[in-house]
């Protein structure tokens, strides 16, 4: 446990020194990693996006770039970033479409966090001058905090500029 009260005994991708390992072409729920949330009475937003994001078109073969951010709303698990960012690597020679990809995010990020409310933006660059974007999201209709996330996600949504300092 750290000073701050953070449990991360368990964390492998984090701090362990040695070689970092990148799988390219198979992500999935075990590169994920979470620590337990230190406020789960308390609904609070956490945004993390990897806006150097690729994988590969299931019929061309061609490359898609884009960024793909994460919102959520922790229960008893927050995600650890460097995991996030192993996850994302591993779609790098991955083949699927788009819409795909962000829907099988959610549902991995929903698996590992069980979160009070999660959405993933695809913000995917422009091909054959189209853009595309996709949002998928999550809520935890079970959760006696449902109404209050439903308020804090609906005004969350409303903010403009709002990953800016």
């Amino acid at each position: 446990m750290s000073k701050s009260q953070d449990r991360t005994g368990h964390l492998k991708s984090l701090g362990k020194g040695g070689q970092t390992e990148y799988r390219m072409d198979s992500p999935g729920t075990d590169i994920l990693e979470a620590f337990p949330n230190n406020y789960p009475g308390r609904p609070y937003i956490v945004s993390i996006s990897f806006p150097e994001y690729t994988s590969l078109c299931p019929m061309t073969g061609q490359p898609d770039f884009g960024t793909i951010v994460m919102e959520y709303i922790p229960n008893e698990k927050v995600v650890e970033s460097k995991s996030f960012k192993l996850y994302m690597f591993a779609y790098r020679n991955h083949k699927s479409f788009m819409e795909t990809l962000t829907n099988t995010m959610l549902d991995d990020f929903v698996e590992v966090l069980d979160p009070l409310w999660c959405r993933v933006k695809g913000i995917f660059a422009p091909r054959g001058a189209t853009d595309l974007h996709v949002f998928a999201e999550h809520f935890k209709k079970d959760s006696p905090q449902y109404e209050d996330v439903r308020e804090i996600v609906s005004e969350w949504k409303r903010e403009a500029r709002k990953h800016e300092a």
